[in-house]
């Protein structure tokens, strides 16, 4: 293992649980020094710690001054942030002529805005130094659209304008920005979804099942390694061919 990388230092939001919590383990596993982020859950967040041993830092990603002191934190800590995955993000769904504001708003902003809050916390540290990996997992449905989540499916898909244009401004620093579109995961978002709807969901994914989390955080650890430098701006589609750009 490199020396380098035994030094590296990954932060994951929404780090505690579902893909989230699968890519903290993950990143560990490949030898990082790992810090998870969590939301409203302590007690999930919590029970992730005393099993895993991997430290955990509550802060609300849609709040800007929260993200800066929540990397400063962090930073106190155990170091400067070599790796950020922005995957933090939340569903309220509805059909857009029943949809209200409030639904609207959080969802841009938890899913959308803790994209640029959480980059704009690390990125200044990551140009200082000349190294940064930033990972975003948007979503299959940024991609192909889906009926009820015209919230969730603008910000997924802004995620991946975003990563783009980051991915431009940070290229000449070293700083590769990627991101990931998950296909339909096992995770308790999707578990929540009517077995009717999950037999149609199940009908449309040539491979014929939902993703495991593993198979999500295992695209994070290669784009966060010292050695994807090359590979930056795209989107990664993990997603058993439901959507095929």
């Amino acid at each position: 293992m490199h020396s380098t990388l035994l030094s590296r230092l990954a932060l994951v939001t929404g780090g505690t649980a579902g893909i989230g919590a699968a890519t903290s383990e993950a990143l560990r596993a490949a030898g990082y020094r790992v810090a998870a982020n969590y939301g409203p859950d302590a007690e999930v967040a919590n029970a992730f710690q005393a099993r895993t041993g991997i430290p955990v830092f509550g802060w609300d990603v849609a709040n800007l001054d929260a993200c800066i002191a929540g990397v400063a934190r962090v930073e106190e800590a155990l170091g400067p942030i070599d790796v950020l995955v922005n995957n933090a993000g939340i569903t309220r769904d509805a059909m857009l002529h029943k949809m209200t504001a409030a639904q609207w708003r959080e969802v841009i902003d938890v899913d959308l805005g803790g994209c640029f809050n959480m980059c704009r916390a690390v990125i200044e540290s990551m140009r200082e130094r000349r190294f940064g990996r930033i990972i975003n997992i948007s979503s299959v449905n940024g991609l192909s659209g889906q009926a009820g989540q015209t919230n969730y499916a603008a910000a997924k898909a802004g995620m991946i304008g975003f990563t783009k244009a980051l991915a431009l401004e940070g290229a000449s620093r070293n700083i590769t920005v990627n991101a990931i579109a998950p296909g339909y995961t096992d995770t308790e978002m999707v578990r929540v979804i009517k077995p009717e709807i999950m037999e149609q969901i199940l009908k449309s994914v040539p491979v014929g099942r939902l993703a495991t989390v593993s198979e999500i955080a295992r695209g994070v650890v290669f784009l966060a390694a010292d050695d994807a430098g090359f590979t930056t701006g795209i989107t990664l589609s993990i997603n058993g061919g439901k959507y095929l750009t």
